[in-house]
């Protein structure tokens, strides 16, 4: 209203002649302002005219716009296009619609002598014939019950208003009850009467009217007052049933929905999964970049430490550093990478009985094996897959061994410990061409009637030349039953035996300067209260359980008593039979803790900075954290475990089967190696980097590509 009068009184201004003024001058002075109006402003004019009210946004944003593009330049340059022909493009018998669009598209032609086609010039035709011979794809889900228009009115809020048509039948006009009042103070909220402070602006409308009834008549029921006819009721039943129909379709439509939701979800659920797996692999590429990084540190030392090495007591004999907690990555041919993982690619056949003991020097490098009743263990070259030589020496089958660059120590069940020299193994083996190495501290030997003197040291020497190896650098006495563990660092050595004794050797003068007895810390724990939760009880005489089945169904004795050991500084961990795993101080010869949990002799171990693993013939392999020491983890398995190594990423077990076991330690996962696999049990296993040997029941070596 208020914006028509002001209009309306512009145009009487201009219409009314002014007193004093000559009402013919007025009417020329209008002609000529009307021709000074151009054609061109009339047409902007009309062009703004939609755009005069601002009632929403988009309106509101138009009409800012128009100013700018409605400008003459514009304008006749739109005239201009749009008047263009456009044959080349479609039919000269079409025209084209000036519209808003043009206008927008106009100035990108503005300026341009060349015949360019933009998207202003293209035409959109819709390919009719095409459309009606397509054949028409089956609705599937809900589409396939409900129509599209059925859904939609079924859904829009009109499909209410039967319902409350209905109600509003059915409301009986009554006296004034007042029932807005009572509900709210039913529920505690004020009412108007309580807002006024004390003034009272009640009316009529909210007074409660008390019907009372003359006599003892009752009052009749509401519903017999309104009557509603049969057309109504027909009418109300048709809209019953037609809502009816409405829920059906609303509730086809919330099941639908619900089904799409719950497709969406297992789809989210799987990528979940997929992105849980790729965090799960970036842990361990970290994991690896970690110990790839503690290896370039280890060989910056090792390669500083060349050029300084420290004589040694056995000439033309140098003790490496043990690569039981080397880090990274190891060298390898060039080659291996051709080889698909978990497939074993070479097969050393020499052996005629199970596998006992094996290890090698580095990847491609050369390997120990001993086996079952044979008393010499083969030395094998990994690049070529040939046998070099065999070490002679020991009375009985060899226990355990560990290879460390060219020196080997192997433990026999005569009770000895040797210390070989691998680079003096050849085909030939020259047995007794030369004497053994002298050693420095140690008298002169004394014969007795041809026979050996032992040495209070525990050191074995002879002149007999047809009694000795060329490769054998010392034999180190002290036990007197089988060694079945032992472990060496630098010039300290561990063993272990059936004994039931540690003892530790000191490899530059071969002396023992340590017996620790596991009866006595069994018999006095560290902590009383804590004993074996089976064997508990003293072990006179010899040791000997029953293994559980291996897979193929044997079983045989097991009497390594000491079935691992592992130091570190003077930290030592053994594994024996009693089910214990035992941490002992190597500085005094006691045992400081004891860990329970296996029901069954301990059989294999190894520990790093944070966890211990430890294997049993309960047919478990349980994680120890050393800084709480309880169990970490226990992963279970159908058979005895005999064999175990493990790094920050993996574990890979020998446990009773013909294939080698790797658990992922980052996604909790079980794989099993079995492509050209051992045809029995697997017993003894050692791999580094992406290189692993195992030896089995079967009397094979494998070596694996990881």
């Amino acid at each position: 209203m208020g914006s028509e009068h002001p209009s309306r009184s512009n145009n009487d201004r201009r219409q009314i002649p002014k007193p004093g003024h000559n009402p013919s001058l007025t009417e020329g002075a209008s002609s000529s302002s009307s021709s000074s109006v151009s054609k061109l402003e009339l047409v902007q004019k009309a062009f703004l005219a939609p755009f005069g009210h601002k009632k929403t946004d988009s309106t509101r944003i138009l009409s800012d716009l128009a100013p700018v593009i409605m400008t003459p330049r514009m304008i006749n340059s739109a005239a201009t296009v749009s008047s263009r022909p456009r044959a080349s493009i479609t039919s000269s018998s079409m025209t084209r619609k000036l519209d808003f669009a043009t206008l927008g598209r106009a100035p990108l032609r503005l300026g341009l002598g060349s015949k360019r086609i933009t998207s202003g010039d293209l035409q959109i035709f819709e390919a009719t014939e095409e459309l009606l011979e397509a054949e028409v794809p089956e609705p599937e889900g809900i589409a396939s019950n409900v129509s599209l228009l059925r859904g939609f009115n079924a859904t829009i809020p009109s499909a209410e208003n039967s319902k409350t048509r209905r109600r509003q039948m059915r409301n009986v006009e009554t006296p004034r009850l007042g029932l807005k009042k009572l509900g709210m103070s039913a529920r505690g909220l004020l009412t108007e009467e309580e807002d006024t402070e004390g003034q009272s602006v009640a009316s009529s409308e909210d007074d409660i009217v008390l019907v009372r009834h003359v006599g003892k008549k009752g009052r009749e029921s509401l519903s017999t007052t309104k009557k509603l006819g049969r057309e109504e009721l027909t009418r109300q039943s048709q809209e019953i049933m037609r809502d009816k129909e409405n829920i059906h379709v609303k509730r086809s439509l919330i099941n639908s929905e619900i089904e799409e939701i719950t497709n969406k979800i297992h789809a989210l659920d799987e990528i979940r999964a997929k992105l849980e797996q790729d965090l799960l692999k970036l842990h361990e590429e970290e994991l690896e970049l970690d110990d790839e990084l503690e290896g370039v540190k280890e060989r910056i030392k090792f390669e500083q430490a060349a050029g300084h090495q420290k004589n040694s007591s056995v000439q033309n004999l140098h003790l490496p550093p043990s690569s039981r907690r080397r880090k990274g990555p190891a060298f390898l041919p060039s080659e291996h990478d051709e080889l698909p993982p978990g497939v074993a690619f070479m097969t050393l056949e020499s052996h005629t009985t199970p596998i006992t003991a094996l290890d090698f020097s580095e990847p491609y490098g050369t390997l120990v094996s001993g086996s079952q009743e044979d008393a010499q263990p083969r030395v094998w070259d990994l690049l070529s897959g040939e046998e070099i030589g065999r070490l002679r020496g020991h009375v009985g089958a060899v226990h355990c061994l560990q290879v460390e660059d060219h020196v080997c120590l192997t433990g026999g069940a005569d009770g000895n410990v040797r210390l070989w020299d691998l680079r003096r193994v050849d085909v030939d083996d020259n047995w007794g061409a030369e004497e053994m190495v002298s050693l420095r501290d140690v008298a002169e030997e004394e014969e007795e009637g041809g026979e050996f003197v032992e040495r209070p040291n525990g050191i074995r020497s002879s002149e007999d030349t047809e009694a000795k190896d060329n490769a054998c650098a010392r034999v180190l006495e002290g036990h007197t039953q089988a060694v079945t563990a032992l472990y060496f660092e630098d010039e300290c050595l561990v063993t272990g035996a059936s004994d039931k004794t540690l003892r530790q050797w000191d490899l530059t003068t071969g002396q023992c300067v340590m017996t620790m007895d596991i009866l006595w810390a069994i018999s006095h724990p560290a902590n009383p209260s804590l004993s074996a939760p089976i064997f508990s009880q003293s072990f006179p005489g010899s040791f000997s359980v029953l293994t559980p089945p291996y897979a193929d169904g044997t079983r045989e004795t097991y009497e390594d008593f000491v079935g691992g050991v592992q130091f570190w500084g003077y930290g030592l961990v053994s594994g024996s039979g009693d089910g214990a795993v035992r941490m002992w101080d190597m500085r005094t010869g006691q045992a400081h803790r004891t860990l329970l949990g296996h029901t069954g002799p301990v059989t294999c171990l190894q520990f790093d900075e944070i966890h211990i693993v430890s294997g049993s013939l309960d047919q478990t392999l349980r994680v120890w954290d050393l800084r709480m020491g309880n169990i970490f983890e226990t992963i279970h398995f159908d058979h005895a475990v005999t064999a175990l190594q493990f790094d920050s990423r993996k574990i890979i077990a020998a446990t009773g089967e013909n294939g080698v076991k790797i658990y992922n330690r980052t996604s909790y996962q079980q794989s099993t190696l079995l492509t050209n696999g051992h045809t029995s049990p697997v017993e003894r296993l050692r791999y580094m980097d992406r290189y692993l040997v195992t030896g089995a029941r079967d009397a094979k070596v494998k070596i694996w590509s990881l």
